[in-house]
């Protein structure tokens, strides 16, 4: 099998080409997000790999169909960036589900305390020889209320970290975990009851801008927000005019509406141009991390391997336990 990879960084060849040798697999790594101006590099490939950021919508399905390419393998878990439906009985579609429900929900955790206990900023003063704490004033995170939206396993299991740390836990998911012991309330309730609120849900039409200037308004005041699902789950400019205004206490975001122009890159020497973006990066409570949560040893490893076994399993006329189709 002839491969197309897209969106390379140094770490995914570090990953991926001892497998594809094992396999037999002869991978081209393009450092080229995939796009409609970038598929016809995909001609004489039978299968393109992407990550999160690829544009997968029908006039790249179209391109990459017409340059025979036979099956999409999503390196990540969402899916938000591909046309199903033009993909529908035309080419497969493949992903990894679950690679690492702890690297995210750990990230979500570091983010958390982070965030409240200001230790990015007590890094740069005391870099500084500055040990003035006045301003890094935290709460603790003890008898508060965590709000989870979203529990597959990587909600789950950060539900398991905030009980860590002797907080109560709310959440809402339209499909409750089964035989589980959460508390699950209504999403006004939830917003209504929670100090803390971290999104784990994926990216669909009902969650897109599920945190928005309404939601917000019925939240506490302080509320501090935490993000490493997908960035438009936020409304940026609702975010930004509730931290202006202190309702939002701080925020720890992984993702941004926007981040496909800047994420994994090094804009250090330029000038951001997304307003929305540099004003987030302005606020004193705010950390962000460039999409980092499933940045793991153990994830990178299961991402390579299970994203190679779906190939595998195409290659074989196996049956693709991974497959991703189209719903009406």
């Amino acid at each position: 099998m002839k491969i197309a990879f897209y969106d390379t960084k140094p770490y995914d060849k570090i990953w991926f080409e001892p497998l594809a040798k094992e396999y037999d697999y002869k991978i081209k790594y393009f450092d080229y997000k995939l796009n409609s101006d970038t598929a016809v590099l995909s001609k004489g490939y039978d299968a393109v790999c992407v990550f999160v950021n690829d544009t997968v919508d029908k006039e790249t399905i179209d391109i990459l169909c017409e340059n025979g390419v036979k099956i999409i393998a999503l390196r990540c878990a969402g899916y938000n960036n591909v046309d199903l439906k033009a993909a529908k009985g035309r080419i497969k579609i493949v992903r990894v589900p679950a690679y690492s429900p702890a690297a995210v929900a750990e990230h979500a955790a570091a983010l958390l305390l982070t965030v409240n206990r200001k230790t990015h900023r007590a890094y740069i003063r005391t870099k500084d020889s500055n040990f003035n704490i006045n301003g890094l004033l935290g709460v603790d995170l003890k008898g508060k209320t965590a709000g989870i939206i979203g529990t597959g396993q990587i909600g789950r299991m950060f539900v398991d970290i905030c009980r860590g740390f002797h907080m109560d836990v709310v959440a809402y998911d339209p499909y409750p975990a089964k035989d589980s012991d959460i508390e699950y309330v209504s999403l006004d309730r939830l917003f209504e009851k929670s100090d803390i609120i971290s999104l784990h849900c994926p990216l669909t039409k009902e969650t897109h801008h599920i945190i928005n200037s309404d939601s917000i308004e019925k939240m506490r005041d302080n509320v501090i927000i935490i993000n490493t699902s997908r960035g438009r789950l936020i409304d940026s400019a609702a975010l930004i005019d509730g931290l202006k205004s202190k309702k939002i206490g701080g925020a720890g975001l992984d993702v941004y509406e926007e981040e496909s122009e800047y994420f994994f890159e090094d804009f250090s020497n330029e000038i951001i141009k997304d307003d929305e973006l540099a004003r987030l990066l302005s606020f004193p409570n705010v950390v962000m991390t460039s999409h980092q949560g499933f940045f793991t040893r153990e994830a990178m490893q299961a991402i390579a391997m299970v994203t190679i076994e779906n190939l595998w399993s195409f290659d074989n006329g196996k049956s693709l336990e991974n497959e991703v189709c189209y719903k009406q």
